[in-house]
């Protein structure tokens, strides 16, 4: 590998391992008592059928559009290294967006029992759960570019290979697109799904 593309691997490798001890940290958490864990268990169980469900249908988007690449003219960059640029984009931003939702599931449940004593104390998880998200993205995807560069070039960075790893950052974007819209939906619908349970069911008045 040459030496200018040491640096940003590194970078990204470092990103990735803070990302981890992040999460490990906030698993150390106290989790609150039995019914805030039955409650956090239910949010999580919906958060994994939504990502199961969006990640299916996103799956067939990315193989056709990896293939529509791939049998593209190469006079414009395109083509099967391109495509293969494209699917690994797509599921690096697929496994940061799983890994982000996994714990902000998790740590939910331990910022609020960390309220109960302590309003900083909450903030310091509820930011460590960003903080996992922000940093798997930016480790992966700089990661991923490095990578392609790296492997694509062969020591002649040209415009065809830039194009060619420039399939990396379509595919990561065009699955984060996707992700942060079914996201907003789904977390509306939540929204409203847990209103009208506590107005209907449990009684609960308006604010």
């Amino acid at each position: 590998m040459n030496l200018y593309l040491a640096g940003p691997v590194i970078a990204a490798l470092l990103a990735v391992v803070f990302a981890l001890v992040k999460f490990a940290t906030i698993m150390r958490q106290d989790a609150g008592t039995e019914q805030m864990q039955a409650i956090s268990r239910k949010v999580q169980e919906g958060a994994a059928a939504f990502l199961k469900a969006e990640y299916r249908w996103l799956a067939v988007f990315v193989v056709v559009v990896a293939a529509a690449i791939s049998f593209s003219s190469s006079e414009n960059g395109l083509g099967p290294k391109t495509a293969i640029a494209f699917i690994s984009g797509a599921l690096a931003s697929a496994v940061a967006g799983y890994f982000g939702m996994h714990t902000a599931t998790r740590a939910a449940v331990r910022t609020t029992q960390a309220a109960r004593t302590s309003m900083m104390a909450a903030l310091g998880v509820s930011f460590s759960s960003g903080v996992v998200m922000g940093m798997s993205v930016v480790g992966l995807a700089l990661l991923g570019v490095t990578a392609f560069t790296w492997i694509y070039s062969g020591g002649e960075f040209t415009n065809e290979v830039l194009n060619q790893v420039l399939g990396f950052s379509f595919g990561a974007s065009s699955i984060a697109l996707f992700a942060r819209v079914g996201g907003g939906i789904f977390t509306k619908a939540a929204d409203v799904g847990a209103d009208l349970v506590g107005k209907v069911e449990a009684g609960i008045p308006e604010d």
